[in-house]
């Protein structure tokens, strides 16, 4: 699948496009600096299911599974969503701040959803990531980086080093090694 941005819009293209209503604007003036990469799966350790697309979109049943009587009144979203064979949901456009962070600090600066992008991967902490997210991520993020060329390894981090003892995804599974090298290959 090749990934490109619209520049204008704001939006990925050759992606499922679910409008969210959790997001706002990002402060005036602030500029995309930090990409976030997460975790998730509804129900927990569960993975195929539309669960997570509704709760982005404030439509999980809380009666469904035990777990979304805890969590479905959250107002959350994420820019994008990796699925388990690497297809790409988008929920909020890049220039908007979407709901993913919470409370979050990165090189100083706190409330990290006001200068980041967040994309989601369908996973837990420990089970392995499918080659295909590895895959669409690295795509993903090579076409953000020719948009906001601040976006340099360095500022691709994981919920839990934005949020350390808070969160922990994406969790031991993630292999960032393979990530960075997946990055080296994918030409800008």
């Amino acid at each position: 699948m090749s990934v490109k941005l619209d520049d204008k819009a704001q939006w990925l293209t050759n992606v499922r496009r679910v409008a969210s209503l959790n997001f706002d604007d990002r402060p005036q003036g602030v500029e995309i600096s930090l990409l976030v990469i997460h975790g998730i799966s509804l129900p927990p350790g569960e993975f195929g299911s539309s669960c997570i697309e509704q709760l982005f979109c404030n439509a999980l049943d809380p009666g469904a599974h035990p777990y979304f009587g805890e969590i479905s009144e959250l107002k959350v979203s994420a820019h994008l969503l990796i699925d388990r064979d690497g297809e790409i949901i988008q929920f909020v456009p890049f220039h908007k701040r979407a709901w993913h962070a919470g409370q979050s600090e990165f090189n100083g600066r706190e409330n990290c959803n006001d200068f980041s992008i967040g994309i989601e991967l369908e996973g837990a902490d420990n089970v392995d990531y499918e080659s295909a997210q590895y895959e669409t991520l690295a795509q993903v993020i090579k076409e953000l980086q020719r948009a906001w060329p601040q976006l340099t390894s360095e500022n691709i981090r994981g919920h839990c080093h934005i949020s350390p003892g808070r969160k922990t995804d994406p969790g031991p599974a993630f292999d960032w090694d393979r990530l960075d090298t997946m990055l080296d290959v994918f030409p800008p």
